[in-house]
């Protein structure tokens, strides 16, 4: 398993901070927070290699 990814991270016009893993296709959240954000992003990665 990989273990190193790229993240894109753009904030949204709700103010929400997006994640979209490059090679991950569809592999993407959303958070309020950058610290969130990356919690959140671990746990998609996780979910998408399940």
């Amino acid at each position: 398993m990989k273990d190193t990814f790229h993240i894109i991270v753009e904030q949204g016009e709700d103010g929400y901070l997006i994640s979209d893993v490059v090679e991950l296709p569809g592999c993407h959240t959303q958070a309020k927070t950058h610290d969130e954000l990356i919690k959140r992003t671990k746990e998609a990665i996780k979910l998408y290699l399940a």
